[in-house]
């Protein structure tokens, strides 16, 4: 559940931060917070994706 609000956030900003850009003159602390926010988001989905290289190494270790 958490995963889906996370992304459900992500794209909310994503959108939110595509529409602030495309005004004629940018809130520079809106754009900033909306970059990191939307990187943190990012971030915590994907670290939640197993690599492809960590299950390669085991098969190798063993």
């Amino acid at each position: 559940m958490k995963s889906f609000i996370y992304t459900i956030l992500l794209f909310g900003l994503g959108i939110y931060a595509i529409y602030e850009q495309s005004k004629p003159e940018p809130n520079k602390w809106i754009m900033f917070i909306a970059f990191a926010l939307f990187f943190i988001g990012l971030f915590r989905i994907m670290k939640k994706i197993p690599s492809k290289n960590d299950t390669e190494n085991n098969e190798d270790e063993s």
